[in-house]
């Protein structure tokens, strides 16, 4: 190709003009390429399948109910009138039940049947869950699709691929190292037809409805956090593809008007109630959504009188890498807040034979700030019973919750509280403030309502209960 040289007033008009339609059809030409590119990119990448449907940021007008939900292990009692609420199990087969169209569940790992870890009589309650979505997914015409933490060894999740295997399920497994180098899928999150959700603290494991302490919240007939809660999923569902990779910025049917500065507004159990959720690792955050650990932060910084935090782990530090690393966002924002502002600060953290000795350092460190005359920081470690039988099932007999009730907040989460968990982990957390203003002369009348104060009630009757010790007895 003869390259073009100005010529200063050698040119005639004519070569000017051929020139200059040269260059337009050039540049053209390079804008189409690179539109090509992307498409095939995008298309490499898994995020043209399954996307979202289109969100149009309406307002949501739908009359939720909103409840808790616990797993109370075998042999673990609180005395009459304490509080109670319906079972993990129950509120699971609720969920199948309801389905009409799909069941989306987004997890770490399965092992529902006893056989996939240990034969026990109280594994009855995992069977039936497993019982239940394989005829939803069999005989009832429920999609069901799964994203799951990539198997292993250890955790093969025989389940899932039985599930899969008689077109009950498709399943998509995450591989943390190819994704973002290290990490797993720690989610537990339940999206039944865009119009229930499930958020929480247990596996997919028989253990989390019978032999392990577990909490988590349950959305039902909520389309506005339910539609939310699926682009969470939808993240998941593109990741788990093969050879999927984290686009450096996600597409915008991802994206959400939801988050900690623009919480939906909805009417949940009769009250006006903010809600919003939150992602991590920040890799997997869209436009818009709140970071989980930001989440965390916000609402400590909200409350105005107590923070209560229920935790399996706390670790101040980048926990399972080496070397390890002292990371102490959420140990500072207690610390300040107890000091500057003047918040009571209650942490309840859980023992078991798994847990890394080092955290008990870290809570007494804490602890002894109580004698301080500024401070109100009290730490206690709560241990569940076992029997000799008991004792053999692994992996059981622990508190696994991961919540935190303010006066003002409930968080309630799927992530334990080391570094880890916010930077390398994939989890999901449930922000709810239904706290209404009393009417003048009905002061508190709203409040017995609130899905906070019935967290906050529970926090008080496993602070308060036989199973709960205060550090310094526990380390003795």
């Amino acid at each position: 190709m003869k390259l073009y040289r100005e010529e200063d007033d050698m040119q005639s008009s004519m070569e000017r003009t051929e020139t200059d339609t040269c260059r337009k059809v050039m540049i053209f030409l390079v804008i189409v390429q690179i539109l090509v590119a992307v498409i095939v990119t995008f298309t490499f990448l898994g995020i043209g399948a399954s996307r979202p449907e289109p969100d149009h940021w309406e307002k949501c007008t739908d009359n939720c109910s909103i409840v808790l939900a616990e797993s109370i292990p075998a042999n673990l009692t609180f005395p009459p009138g304490s509080p109670s609420h319906v079972s993990t199990f129950d509120t699971w087969m609720n969920l199948i039940n309801m389905a009409t169209k799909s069941i989306d569940i987004a997890s770490y790992y399965w092992t529902l049947n006893g056989k996939d870890v240990y034969v026990d009589p109280t594994d009855k309650q995992g069977e039936e869950i497993f019982k239940g979505l394989m005829n939803a997914g069999t005989k009832r015409g429920i999609a069901i699709r799964i994203a799951q933490n990539k198997p292993s060894e250890y955790l093969p999740n025989n389940d899932t691929q039985s599930l899969q295997k008689a077109g009950a399920a498709q399943v998509r497994s995450l591989d943390f190292d190819a994704l973002i180098g290290s990490g797993i899928l720690h989610t537990k999150m339940w999206v039944v037809d865009r119009k229930h959700v499930f958020i929480g603290s247990p596996n997919m494991d028989w253990r989390a409805l019978t032999q392990v302490k577990e909490l988590g919240v349950a959305f039902f007939n909520c389309s506005c956090v339910a539609k939310d809660a699926a682009k969470l999923f939808e993240v998941y569902w593109t990741l788990g593809k093969p050879g999927a990779r984290v686009p450096t910025h996600w597409p915008t049917n991802y994206s959400t008007p939801y988050n900690k500065m623009a919480p939906m507004q909805i009417k949940a159990n009769g009250t006006d109630t903010d809600v919003y959720l939150s992602s991590s690792p920040p890799q997997f955050c869209s436009d818009g959504r709140t970071n989980d650990i930001d989440a965390i932060l916000d609402v400590m910084d909200n409350a105005e009188r107590f923070i209560h935090v229920a935790v399996m782990e706390y670790y101040p530090f980048l926990a399972f890498s080496d070397p390890q690393k002292f990371w102490s966002v959420i140990d500072d924002k207690l610390r300040s807040a107890a000091f500057n502002r003047g918040i009571a600060v209650r942490l309840l953290a859980s023992s078991w034979n798994h847990t890394n000795p080092d955290m008990f350092g870290f809570l007494q460190s804490l602890a002894v700030l109580n004698n301080t005359s500024k401070m109100d920081i009290e730490v206690k470690i709560f241990k569940v019973p076992s029997t000799p039988a008991q004792a053999q099932i692994p992996y059981a007999r622990v508190n696994h919750n991961k919540y935190m009730v303010t006066d003002k907040q409930a968080y309630i989460g799927t992530s334990n509280w080391s570094k880890d968990y916010f930077t390398v982990t994939g989890g999901v957390g449930s922000v709810i403030n239904d706290t209404s203003l009393p009417l003048p002369g009905n002061v508190g009348e709203n409040d017995g309502k609130s899905l906070r104060k019935q967290l906050a009630d529970v926090f008080e009757r496993d602070w308060n209960s036989q199973y709960a010790f205060f550090l310094a007895q526990e380390t003795k």
